[in-house]
């Protein structure tokens, strides 16, 4: 295995609230169908589904700012997922949060700060995904939320998201990594370079290749943290692997290359939580896609060609 926990809380976090299209709060139903748990548990582990966190759908809410829209909900919900992912942390469990779009990272990541701060131990994250997610409510062209998580993670942007659950930023950028980026807005480039966080784009990883960049990452947060929550959009992954996602880029990690920066992962020991986000069976081809991201989960968890 690749922790030493044996015990998984599978959290449905069902927002799509977040983004402008639409399905995503299907991914937790389409990565059940795609038999995650049972997977999971034929890996040895003991899995236990807490179910979904309920969650207003947008016809019955109002956008009172089109720079943040649903703000009120994301956070009312995001709030409670902190909350579970603190309780299973606490049991000396490894929460699994199940999306959704990408702004579940609010909530998920929120509720690691909060453990870690009860702990003395120092969080870390590694975000792949094919966007930064590091927009605030100044710099976003959409106004979707789903596209400010790491932003307010990192202590910037709207003090509703910024202080959700626990005051302040919940990580540090020399703690946090990005991978698999290839699409930034303006506004994200200057916070990355405002606050240094390390980002490999896929021209990083063409040029030098994912396993010597995963290798490097990895030994760089395992001397810097105590706790690696691991946060996954689906839309990392070339379209024409998954084409069920929220956001498709062109461009992105292939098959082997998406299981090998799981795979390199689990080979270092040191997972303690994850998000996976963004998979929409809505554009899928029969849940090809969620699919593929139960064997991802599976590979990061310890599963092996041998």
């Amino acid at each position: 295995m690749t922790t030493s926990k044996t015990g998984i809380d599978l959290i449905g976090f069902p927002m799509d609230l977040g983004a402008d299209r639409r399905g995503v709060d299907m991914g937790p139903s389409a990565l059940r169908i795609a038999c995650l748990r049972e997977r999971l548990g034929q890996l040895g582990y003991l899995v236990s589904d807490l179910g979904d966190i309920p969650i207003e759908i947008r016809e019955r809410l109002l956008v009172d700012n089109p720079r943040l829209k649903y703000l009120q909900e994301i956070v009312r919900r995001a709030e409670i997922l902190a909350g579970m992912v603190e309780e299973s942390l606490a049991a000396d469990r490894l929460p699994l949060c199940i999306g959704g779009d990408h702004s579940i990272g609010l909530g998920s990541i929120a509720g690691v700060a909060a453990s870690c701060r009860q702990r003395g131990s120092t969080p870390g994250v590694l975000w792949i995904d094919a966007h930064p997610d590091m927009n605030t409510e100044s710099t976003t062209p959409s106004g979707n939320i789903h596209g400010m998580p790491l932003a307010a993670s990192l202590g910037y942007g709207h003090p509703g998201l910024v202080n959700l659950h626990v005051p302040g930023a919940k990580v540090a950028p020399e703690h946090t990594a990005l991978i698999a980026v290839r699409r930034i807005d303006p506004g994200e480039r200057e916070l990355i370079r405002q606050t240094g966080v390390m980002v490999y784009t896929m021209t990083d990883i063409d040029r030098r290749g994912l396993a010597e960049i995963i290798d490097e990452v990895l030994d760089i947060l395992a001397r810097r943290v105590q706790h690696l929550h691991v946060s996954f959009d689906l839309d990392s992954v070339d379209p024409e692997v998954a084409v069920g996602v929220g956001t498709p880029v062109p461009g992105g990690l292939n098959y082997r290359e998406a299981h090998l920066l799981m795979e390199t992962i689990a080979e270092y020991g040191c997972l303690a939580s994850m998000d996976i986000a963004e998979v929409n069976p809505i554009v899928d081809s029969r849940n090809q896609s969620a699919v593929f991201a139960v064997e991802l989960i599976a590979s990061v968890l310890g599963m092996r060609i041998l």
